[in-house]
């Protein structure tokens, strides 16, 4: 079940365009988790059949527990992706899986795909003892077999963090940045080395995200507000964009996967809008592109936003999704023209407006929340928990039901999403109880953890 064979070099694709031609993705990873749900059980990496021809698709094939309670597994990123492909000597092997809040990062091996098993544990007393840093979250790649992790708190659970450095081994060598004084918080990142660049956006503290949303913090200025544009060569921040009360809680940001191409996009989750960046006369410029409006909900104080709480790209930069958490709808737009994107799609997945239909005759709890895309941009799959204490508070159900994992056929030439009703991953019935499940991963890559450099 190797997808990798495709790969005449290292790890990953030669391009964005060789990649849409790789073969149909047939295992997904996603992670599972009991911490926040009252099941006194470890989260765990969940490996799914995603293949329509096989005896088990849809289905979870095999679950590895990690091996403490309470680490909050979250994002996860791989050793190795496009950006070592012409480096014979690397792998897409390990799996880089760190808890958000123990600040513990797993190395899983995958090189048996169906039955992942755990390689090696960091644990926090040396990440904080080395860096300061806590509340690991993104992981990315790098170019030169390093991998990179944005750490959103230091030692104490105050902002800003920084980015944690791993090198082939998986030892700790310090940060990567040279000082993050111009930081408030920290959050995602992408960068693209042939604009020497990497664009960072911001949530907020540990201390202030861990126990749950309060709008205080948000009028207190303790969530983030601004993007921040680094010297890639020489690992500081040359422009901070603040996005004011128009872009708070910026989240997940994506450059085009065409590395010589300078746009990119960031979801600002409570101001419920997508922002787009381009640079233009050697400056780098930022815009507002699309809105949406908060909506009167009964029983809310306040209008609801709809919490756009993950963004991408398709693979050919034609395409950016997103997923209202709150409102229920994850949303496709036609980017051709990045600063004029036009509504292609939508499809309901539960959420708060109550217009969401049954699948497989199954009714959706929670909203949607995670996105993965196929490389070749036909097949969108959505988790719905965002992180524990948010998930009790806006969606309580989710600890008893359990999260869903759903596939959307997208249509890549003229635009349309559908819910495949033959598919749907039921967390509520796995074997130590309900579950909830976050981001995706392929074993042979995917819109959100490859780069080109």
């Amino acid at each position: 079940m190797n997808q990798q064979s495709n790969s005449c070099c290292g790890p990953g694709y030669a391009s964005p365009e060789a990649a849409m031609q790789a073969k149909q993705e047939k295992l997904l990873y996603t992670i599972a988790l009991y911490t926040g749900t009252g099941i006194e059980e470890p989260d765990y990496l969940a490996t799914v059949d995603v293949d329509p021809n096989s005896l088990t698709y849809s289905q979870v094939i095999h679950r590895l527990p990690m091996p403490y309670i309470g680490d909050e597994l979250h994002h996860f990123g791989w050793n190795a992706c496009s950006s070592c492909h012409d480096d014979v000597s690397k792998s897409r092997r390990f799996l880089v899986i760190p808890g958000q809040r123990s600040s513990r990062i797993y190395i899983i091996d995958t090189a048996d795909e169906l039955a992942p098993k755990l390689h090696k544990v960091i644990e926090p007393e040396e990440i904080k003892q080395k860096t300061n840093l806590t509340a690991p979250h993104t992981v990315h790649c790098l170019a030169d077999g390093q991998v990179m992790i944005s750490m959103l708190g230091d030692s104490t659970g105050n902002g800003p963090g920084g980015f944690l450095l791993l090198d082939n081994n998986f030892d700790v060598t310090g940060r990567w940045e040279k000082n993050s004084d111009a930081m408030h918080f920290n959050y995602d990142f992408w960068y693209q080395p042939r604009h020497n660049v990497m664009v960072s956006s911001e949530w907020g503290a540990p201390k202030t995200y861990y126990p749950g949303f309060d709008l205080d913090d948000v009028k207190a200025g303790n969530y983030g507000q601004s993007l921040h544009f680094w010297d890639w060569s020489k690992h500081e921040i040359i422009h901070n964009f603040d996005l004011g009360e128009e872009g708070l809680i910026p989240l997940e940001v994506r450059f085009h996967h065409n590395p010589d191409s300078t746009h990119g996009f960031v979801g600002a989750a409570l101001s419920s809008n997508i922002w787009h960046w381009h640079k233009s006369n050697s400056d780098w410029e930022i815009e507002k592109v699309i809105d949406i409006p908060s909506v009167e909900v009964e029983g809310w104080s306040i209008p609801v936003p709809s919490l756009i709480t993950d963004i991408l790209l398709s693979m050919d930069d034609r395409y950016l999704y997103f997923s209202n958490w709150l409102h229920g709808d994850i949303r496709q737009y036609d980017i051709s023209d990045p600063s004029k994107p036009k509504l292609t799609g939508q499809v309901w997945c539960g959420g708060l407006l109550g217009k969401s239909s049954e699948v497989a005759g199954k009714k959706l709890p929670g909203g949607p929340q995670m996105l993965q895309l196929s490389l070749d941009g036909k097949r969108l799959y959505a988790t719905n928990s965002l992180f524990s204490t948010w998930d009790n508070q806006f969606y309580p159900e989710l600890s008893q039901a359990g999260s869903y994992l759903l596939q959307i056929d997208c249509d890549t030439e003229k635009g349309g999403m559908k819910i495949n009703q033959n598919f749907y991953i039921d967390f509520g019935t796995e074997p130590a109880g309900p579950s909830r499940a976050h981001e995706m991963r392929y074993p042979g890559g995917d819109c959100t953890s490859d780069i080109w450099v």
